[in-house]
Parts: structure tokens; C-alpha cells; sequence
């Protein structure tokens, strides 16, 4: 009888500790591609909401020093995911670095050409001989220069200045007449709640294929496709719940960190972007990734065409 119990109580003991072992929540490394902001959206409704931990996720989100480096910290496995943007994952695919994009999380171009609304740009064809600011150098000339060519000018006849990260403050003051980089959903509230009124000229509808500004990536060698996927679901869950509940949604997401996101600009900037987030994150376009590098292919931004069904697999 003695050894029956003593059997009974062993068996019990090590299912115990096999649940607690598999219970434990799947650990993930997150690197966003900047400070937190609205276009994080899901990602911070889904770790407010506890559903990744519904998923068995513990998801530790990191905010990098460089936003260059999440990617490449991906590629050298130091971390499990993080974010870039669609047309910087072709240029590092084309490079070699081992890559595979996981999801997408702002479905839509943010970037933009922008002027002052105040009558000076009336017309693309207006920037002829005018100078536009930009924040970093790299493919200026291609999607400026796609743009202009849709009004017969070329970039040539624009003067570039890089004025580093103070676009807003570029245009405002007249240092330049346009500037490229400034967010739809970000420069335009920046400019209006300094009392300016700025206008967009979107590059999807000048000759520039549409992409998707922000994506996951994990690394091509060793990713975790059922971390990837109950990933996903999670991020899906907040995306629907911000869409349904939007008001409620921005409450608990400035409570993530009020002292730097509960502000004016944030608010507006929340409501902006709520059309952007991907619905179906998980959701692969070939054929949307294959048409924006062979772009980026024809103006000499890569020197090799991948292909987008090496580096989408798919998570669904």
C-alpha cells in the first residue's frame, strides 16, 4: 500500500513539473525601429492586454540607439524579431543578410513630399528650382525623382539639403521649400499644432509602387514559426481591438508609458494611423514586394533582384 502511494505521489510530482516546465511562457526579444509611438500600436495594446501571454508569449520590447541596428541584430541572432521597413528589408535581403519578413504592421506607405498649404506649392511641377529637405541620404533621388518625373521635371531640378532631423522645423521656417521623409501621420499634427498648415504629396500616387511601411522580421536560419505564428495572433487580436474600440484602445495604450506618449501629438498622430494597421498581419503580397524591388532594382538601389517568395514564408 506504502509503495502504491509512494508511486502515485511520484507520478503526481513529475506531472506537476511538466506542466510547470511547459507552462512557462515562450520568451521573445522585440526590437522596435524606434521610440515607442502610435505606429506600435498593436504591439503594445497586444502586451497591455495580456494577449500574448494568452498565446504563452513573454515578449520583452526593447527600443533601439541606432534605428539601423534592429535588423542587423535580427541577421546576427541576437535577437528573435524586430522592426524595419519593407524597402530596407529588399536592400539587406540583396545584401545577403539573412532575413525572412514574419508580418507586416503599417500596411501603407507613410512617407511623404511636403510643402506649407500656403499657396506658394500648389503642384508638384511648383518645386522646380526649390529646395527640399530631407533627414537622411539614400534613395532620395529614385522616389523624388519617380515623383517629378510624373510632372515632366527631374531631380535635377530640385536642390537637396540634408537637414538631419529637423524636417518639421525646416519647413517652417523657409530653409527649404519641401521636405521628403515628413509622416502623414506625424509632420503634418507637428506642423498644424505649430500652427501651420502643410499638404502631402503621396508617392503611391506618383509613380512610386505602394509597400508597407513597417514589418517584422526574424532570422532566416533558425526563426520559430509557432513563436511567429502565436505571435501574429496576438498582434491580430490588438489590431481588431484598436479597430473596434479606438478611444479605449488609445487610453490603455498611453498608459504603457504616460509620461512620454500622452500628448497632443500622439492623440492626433493615433487617430491618423488607425487606418494604416495591417488587419491581417500575417498576410503575405508577393507580388506587391516583388514589383517595389524591381523598382529599387531599375534606379540601381540594389545591385541583385530577389525574389519575394525566398524571404515570405508563409505564418498563417
Amino acid at each position: 500500500m506504502k509503495k502504491q502511494f509512494l508511486l502515485a505521489s511520484l507520478t503526481l510530482l513529475a506531472t506537476l513539473f511538466t506542466q510547470s516546465v511547459f507552462a512557462q511562457d515562450k520568451k521573445v526579444t522585440l526590437m522596435l525601429d524606434w521610440f515607442v509611438n502610435p505606429n506600435h500600436g498593436p504591439i503594445v495594446i497586444a502586451q497591455q492586454r495580456g494577449y500574448f501571454k494568452q498565446q504563452g508569449l513573454e515578449v520583452a520590447i526593447q527600443e533601439p540607439a541606432d534605428p539601423s541596428l534592429p535588423p542587423k541584430l535580427v541577421a546576427a541572432g541576437n535577437l528573435d524579431l524586430a522592426i524595419t521597413y519593407q524597402p530596407n528589408l529588399i536592400i539587406d535581403i540583396a545584401e545577403g543578410l539573412p532575413l525572412v519578413r514574419s508580418a507586416t504592421l503599417i500596411a501603407t506607405p507613410l512617407n511623404t513630399l511636403m510643402v506649407l498649404d500656403n499657396g506658394k506649392i500648389n503642384t508638384l511641377s511648383d518645386l522646380k528650382d526649390k529646395k527640399v529637405g530631407i533627414a537622411i541620404s539614400g534613395s532620395e533621388e529614385a522616389i523624388i525623382g519617380k515623383m517629378l518625373e510624373t510632372v515632366n521635371l527631374t531631380f535635377n531640378d530640385v536642390e537637396i539639403i540634408n537637414v538631419g532631423w529637423a524636417l518639421s522645423a525646416s519647413l517652417a521656417s523657409g530653409k527649404v521649400d519641401a521636405i521628403w521623409g515628413g509622416l502623414r501621420n506625424f509632420e503634418s499634427n507637428q506642423l498644424a499644432l505649430e500652427g501651420f498648415k502643410s499638404k502631402a504629396y503621396f508617392p503611391e500616387e506618383h509613380g512610386v509602387p505602394a509597400y508597407d511601411e513597417l514589418i517584422f522580421v526574424a532570422n532566416a536560419n533558425n526563426y520559430d514559426a509557432a513563436m511567429i505564428k502565436a505571435f501574429n495572433k496576438a498582434l491580430e487580436q490588438a489590431t481588431i481591438y484598436i479597430t473596434n474600440h479606438p478611444q479605449a484602445a488609445w487610453k490603455e495604450f498611453v498608459s504603457y508609458a504616460p509620461d512620454t506618449l500622452d500628448n497632443e501629438l500622439n492623440k492626433r498622430a493615433w487617430r491618423d494611423t488607425l487606418s494604416r494597421f495591417a488587419l491581417r498581419p500575417s498576410a503575405v503580397d508577393l507580388t506587391r514586394y516583388d514589383d517595389y524591388a524591381q523598382f529599387m532594382f531599375d534606379n540601381k538601389l540594389i545591385k541583385k533582384l530577389p525574389k519575394a517568395k525566398d524571404y515570405m514564408p508563409t505564418f498563417e
